[in-house]
């Protein structure tokens, strides 16, 4: 029957052990693969394979844990497991083809196959043959295998390369930009390392956690070092802000580390699903971490500020350092651990200073980035707010929106910016929109021309839109010193001209042609620095002139003086004779092809010649991709200048999305203050229910008077579905969109500058953190009482649903209590509890009791002759002083279709219990009266 290599292998005698598992399929990076032994296969064993397959093996042996795509003549083949994995995926045809199952793919639709692959969480590699047939023929090993080589690897966060890019024909007219710029989200591959040594005070599960975020295609580089509790709040809160499509962990994590990633990857479909990279332990220990980092940057960085850079790293934590030389060591794997050279482009993920806190379950319940049904991002906060023209200014404002700032100087300074671009009747600003339409991703652009990854066709595109870039807003500059009037906008574009101005010499050295159709023969106008092409060229001229002359020859010897060299099936300097005149042709020359009319020859000369010819034209090809790298190589000694520039359209691209935001009607410039702690909105409404109901149905505004002198506390009452929730979200979303810098969906708004945003909503469990409802809501509760300040905005809503009333009630008061009392926070609360709006008389400066308003359909409710029948009831959403007596949860049930049967069960219950805590209450109250009867009659 059939057999693969696993069945071969293990039948052979002294074979690795290793191979015997090397193409377990494994989704993932073949988590589960055995570890492949150095040893050589044995003369028996290579007897039983082709060289071909032997040639798989031997690479197989060093990536056993990707799928390998082999370049073979016009197709790439897969080979046994590998080759079932790509059958299934890709839906192609697999068969037996002597020891290995194999199936294959065109060249030409290699970037399609490869990014399929890559979306289901694989590791692809891609091995080229490393000879042409030429070269092959000339050299010593004429009748050996092709030699071939791994070239790339792909996951999700390392696409980037010639291989997966669509082949660009920039000389078709109808091509438009955005067909070969795609947008692609963002793709941070993200490494975590622990450190639970020598914590003061630890608790159960407490640890440091060092992270490193690094993506590849945009050259950006994050890390962050922070304590964790055994809820790995922090952890989770920089996970969902990066969203990372790969994570690389130490194959030993915490238990509740380990929980917390398989929950949210959990959360995702497969193609959408995080790919975790397992490495040993040893790479994150310090001890082998220092000395890698140490040999990286003072051995490797190619200049001589390498200890300078090294002092730098090792100034950071030590579960920093710890990921980063993981990141290193993963990298080079790929080839790109060049963007990790200059660690002064290194920024931290999280400053308390600058940027307002938001955690990873704030992020959730206001649905700042992705909304909670589909994880999409309409009906997000980032949906109502990206207006932007450009794939960069798209991920500058993701990063805006995810981190509000805290300065007061800085959120004015793009206020005013926001303002001008809203308000100036300048064209300029109508110029520099203009400037932003239509522009390829050239940041990502950029990043695959420093890693040498690109093709002539995208160099060619990125370097003539910079080039285009630096003439458009040069001339824009001296309308721009004239009428552009903040800071924030004047320099950014100021800036650009400067930073731009080497990319137009990279450009004139290019023929234009040749780059667009991706010939690098051509490529070069001029060849004074290029010495290794133009010695090859020379050659190449020099045997087609001796060809050319041999054609005198070849007239004499058939007698035939206007004889000409013809090309045929691409066989060139063919010598065509009719058949008639066969005799007349030397009888040492070699016919190539015949019709019935004529015979086409080579004669020795020939033969020799273009044999020689066609050696020449390979190595050419060969010399050419050689100084195309070195090309790259001078280029990006710019890159971090033309990084900047690229900075700074996004940034402009952002503030024109905000102005466009503001252009919506019925947004005010809020007043953000640095000295008050107050949110004072008139006539606020939720930004995204706003935008989502568009003009036919208008959002019902609400004004809010939260002041840190004054009252500071909110408890919200009132009916189901009346619109609690969205309005506490509503406050938040506004003071979340001033400290962005934007216009706000109000008619005024005053923010206070607030340090952090803490939310509890929801009611579910979390099954795979091994959490109850009410553990869920206790855990939030507890990171709340710990972080929040007096200069935090605290949003708690039914805090206490989870358990029972008693219970509930007592968790509820005693936690608003401690908000009130010790912490001082603006606080929103929302609860059905009734005692808790006692604290009002309690604290009658600080709270303050509203519900949403409703009215009782009196007539509605008297058509249901039935008195157990349940009240009918319309929502007026808005915030009114005072309390609700009632939540009136059997209207919504009665919305929700219930039958009518349960309706009136469930009324006559309500009716009923509630007649007994009346009966109570009324007891408790003639006890109280009683008793101060008798003491003053005492």
């Amino acid at each position: 029957g059939l057999f693969n290599a696993r069945t071969v292998i293990s039948c052979m005698v002294n074979v690795s052990q290793g191979l015997q598992g090397q193409f377990s399929a494994s989704f993932k990076s073949y988590e589960n693969t055995q570890n492949t032994s150095d040893t050589n296969l044995n003369k028996r064993t290579k007897s039983i394979y082709t060289p071909l397959e032997l040639q798989f093996l031997e690479m197989k042996k060093q990536h056993k844990d990707a799928v390998l795509c082999v370049e073979c003549g016009y197709k790439y083949r897969f080979f046994g497991e590998d080759a079932e994995i790509a059958a299934k995926e890709l839906n192609i045809y697999c068969h037996q083809d002597h020891n290995f199952m194999t199936a294959s793919i065109p060249s030409h639709r290699l970037f399609v196959h490869v990014r399929r692959l890559v979306a289901k969480g694989y590791k692809v590699g891609v091995i080229k043959q490393m000879e042409t047939a030429a070269l092959k023929a000339a050299g010593e090993n004429k009748s050996s295998l092709f030699s071939r080589k791994l070239t790339a690897l792909y996951t999700k966060s390392t696409l980037i390369g010639e291989d997966i890019l669509f082949q660009i024909n920039l000389l078709d007219d109808s091509l438009d930009v955005e067909d070969v710029t795609t947008d692609v989200p963002d793709n941070y591959l993200l490494c975590i390392c622990e450190n639970g040594e020598n914590l003061k005070g630890r608790k159960k599960g407490d640890i440091v956690i060092g992270i490193m975020a690094v993506q590849p295609t945009t050259g950006e580089v994050i890390f962050d070092s922070f304590r964790d509790c055994a809820s790995r709040s922090e952890l989770e809160s920089r996970v969902l802000r990066l969203q990372p499509v790969e994570i690389i962990l130490p194959s030993s994590l915490s238990d509740q580390s380990e929980k917390l990633i398989n929950s949210i990857t959990s959360m995702r479909l497969r193609d959408d699903r995080i790919r975790i990279e397992k490495m040993e332990n040893l790479h994150f220990e310090y001890s082998h971490a220092f000395q890698l980092i140490t040999d990286f940057y003072t051995k490797e960085v190619p200049d001589t500020t390498g200890p300078q850079k090294l002092s730098v790293i090792l100034s950071l934590d030590k579960p920093v350092i710890c990921s980063l030389a993981a990141v290193v060591t993963y990298l080079k794997e790929f080839n790109l651990e060049k963007m990790l050279y200059n660690p002064s482009n290194f920024k931290q993920l999280s400053s308390e200073t600058e940027y307002m806190t938001i955690n990873g379950t704030t992020m959730k319940n206001l649905e700042i980035i992705q909304n909670q049904t589909d994880m999409k991002t309409k009906g997000s906060l980032l949906w109502v707010l990206d207006h932007t023209k450009t794939s960069f200014g798209r991920r500058r404002l993701k990063k805006w929106v995810t981190q509000p700032l805290m300065k007061c100087s800085e959120i004015n300074a793009r206020l005013d910016a926001v303002s001008e671009i809203l308000l100036s009747e300048s064209s300029v600003f109508g110029q520099i929109r203009n400037l932003l339409c239509k522009l390829p991703d050239i940041e990502r652009g950029l990043c695959s021309v420093f890693h040498k990854k690109c093709s002539t066709q995208e160099f060619f595109l990125i370097v003539s839109t910079l080039a285009r870039l630096d003439l458009e807003v040069q001339a824009l500059v001296p309308v721009i010193h004239s009428h552009v009037k903040t800071s924030l906008l004047q320099n950014s574009l100021l800036e650009i001209p400067e930073l731009l101005s080497p990319v137009k010499h990279y450009l004139k050295i290019l023929n234009e042609e040749a780059a667009k159709t991706g010939d690098k023969t051509q490529l070069f106008k001029d060849l004074t620095d290029f010495p290794v092409i133009r010695k090859k060229k020379e050659e190449i001229l020099d045997v087609l002139s001796k060809i050319q002359l041999h054609l005198l020859d070849i007239r004499k010897q058939i007698k035939n003086p206007s004889a000409e060299y013809v090309t045929v099936s691409g066989q060139e300097f063919l010598v065509e004779v009719k058949n008639s005149h066969k005799s007349s042709v030397p009888s040492d020359w070699v016919m190539v092809s015949s019709t019935k009319a004529v015979s086409r020859f080579h004669s020795p000369f020939i033969i020799e010649n273009y044999r020689h010819l066609n050696q020449l034209r390979e190595q050419l090809v060969l010399d050419c991709s050689a100084e195309w790298l070195r090309f790259l190589d001078h280029f990006s000694e710019h890159y971090h200048r033309v990084s900047k520039a690229i900075g700074h359209l996004a940034t402009v691209d952002c503030l024109f999305s905000l102005a466009q935001v503001a252009k919506q009607g019925d947004y005010c410039r809020p007043t953000v203050q640095d000295n008050q702690r107050e949110i004072i909105i008139k006539n606020g409404r939720h930004p995204v229910i706003d935008a989502l109901l568009g003009e036919q149905d208008q959002y019902v505004p609400n004004t809010t008077n939260l002041s840190g002198n004054g009252e500071r506390v909110m408890i919200i009452t009132g009916p189901n579905m009346g619109g609690k929730s969205s309005y506490i979200k509503q406050v938040a979303l506004i003071t979340v969109m001033a400290q962005i810098g934007s216009y706000v969906p109000a008619e005024e708004a005053t923010i206070g500058v607030v340090d952090g945003i803490f939310t509890r909503m929801g009611a579910a469990d979390n099954i795979y953190k091994g959490r109850s409802t009410f553990m869920e809501e206790l855990t939030d509760t507890a990171e709340i009482i710990r972080k929040a300040t007096s200069r935090s905005l605290v949003i708690l809503d039914e805090l206490g649903r989870g358990t029972s009333t008693h219970d509930g009630i007592a968790i509820a008061y005693a936690t608003l209590e401690h908000f009130i009392r010790d912490v001082e926070s603006l606080t929103l609360f929302v609860t059905h509890y009734p005692s808790v709006c006692e604290l009002e008389k309690v604290y009658p400066d600080k709270v303050g009791n509203y519900h949403m308003a409703f009215l009782v359909n009196e007539e509605e409710s008297a058509e249901q002759k039935d008195e157990e029948s349940p009240e009918f009831i319309t929502f007026l959403y808005q915030i009114t002083k005072g309390v609700s007596a009632r939540s009136y949860g059997l209207n919504v049930a009665k919305l929700a279709d219930i039958p009518e049967e349960i309706l009136k069960k469930a009324a006559h219950k309500s009716k009923e219990l509630e007649g007994i805590v009346n009966m109570k209450r009324s007891e408790r109250l003639m006890i109280s009266y009683e008793k101060i009867l008798s003491i003053n009659y005492l």
